[in-house]
Formats: C-alpha cells, sequence, structure tokens
C-alpha cells in the first residue's frame, strides 16, 4: 500500500468530518468543503484521527490520493491557504476595485479579473497581489489565471510570477 495513504489524518480542535456514502465534508473555523467520496477506499473516525484502507490490491493509490486531498481539507479549513503573485516591469500595477482585480500589464487596456466564490484577493503593495482562500486547488488555479494574462518573459523577465520564483534570463540575440 502506499505509505501516504497508510497515515492517518488528524482532525484538530473544532475539526469534524462526516464520511456519506457519495461525498466526504470537512467543516472548521474557516469554513466548510467536501469531495466526492473515492471509489476503492473505506473511510473510518476514530479518536479524532480519520484513517483509510484500500478495499483491492488495485485500490492502494487511489488511497494515498485520498489522504492527501482530505488532508488538504483539513488543513484548508484551518488555517487555509495564501499564494502571493509580483508583477515585474515598468508600469506593471495591480489594484483592488472593489472585489475585482484591475491588472495594468502593458497591453492598451487594463485587465479585469472578478474574484470566484471563496477566494479573496488582497494587494498590499502596486506589485504585489495576494490569494487566500480555504480550498488548495482552488487558490492555485486563481493565481494561475492571474499569471497566465502576462507569464514572465525570458529575455527581460517582465511579467506576472509566483513570489520566489526563478526566472532563467536568456541572452539576447547578437549582430
Amino acid at each position: 500500500m502506499s505509505r501516504v495513504g497508510k497515515k492517518p489524518v488528524a482532525l484538530p480542535k473544532g475539526v469534524e468530518c462526516q464520511v456519506k456514502a457519495d461525498a466526504i465534508t470537512v467543516k472548521g473555523p474557516k469554513g466548510s468543503l467536501s469531495i466526492a467520496a473515492p471509489s476503492g477506499v473505506d473511510i473510518a473516525i476514530n479518536n479524532g484521527e480519520i484513517q483509510l484502507k484500500a478495499q483491492g490490491d488495485d485500490d492502494h493509490k487511489m488511497a494515498g490520493t485520498a489522504r492527501a486531498l482530505i488532508n488538504n481539507m483539513v488543513k484548508g479549513v484551518t488555517e487555509g491557504y495564501t499564494r502571493k503573485l509580483e508583477l515585474v516591469g515598468v508600469g506593471y500595477r495591480a489594484a483592488l476595485q472593489g472585489k475585482d482585480l484591475n491588472l495594468s500589464l502593458g497591453f492598451s487596456h487594463p485587465v479585469l479579473f472578478k474574484a470566484p466564490e471563496g477566494i479573496s484577493i488582497e494587494v498590499p503593495t502596486q506589485t504585489e497581489i495576494l490569494i487566500k482562500g480555504n480550498d488548495k486547488q482552488s487558490v492555485g488555479q486563481v493565481a494561475a489565471k492571474i499569471r497566465g494574462f502576462r507569464p514572465p518573459e525570458p529575455y527581460k523577465g517582465k511579467g506576472v510570477r509566483y513570489s520566489g520564483e526563478k526566472i532563467t534570463i536568456k541572452e539576447a540575440k547578437k549582430a
């Protein structure tokens, strides 16, 4: 069996988990998340821990995946997830208009991005964007969409990048 699938998921205080035939729901101080119940995996809650067990020999991989998804849900409803983006380039700016993100990325028009439900966007400075939420997948998806408006280019490094992302700069063409 997967080593990841064998480890139990600890439930912190204030977090509840409900296992039904069709869905798994985790509720905590930062909200509620649910996923469809994975096939081929038995889930039991004992002494504040979630135990997963594969039903057959071919289901070990799914047990590891289900355990990772449940662990991400537990972390999301207790701590939440944050992704930081940086804007690099002359005139590249971000600003909030209500709940919408207004980006100036060197185009002839501003780029408006509406934050989906459950995601909050903050702009501490004009060149930084903080994306917060309790669902790891949706936080990463929103960050990828915003980065996709102007990904970092390899010659000057201008664009929207993740915080700490290393961009390898290419050498310009020589005459």
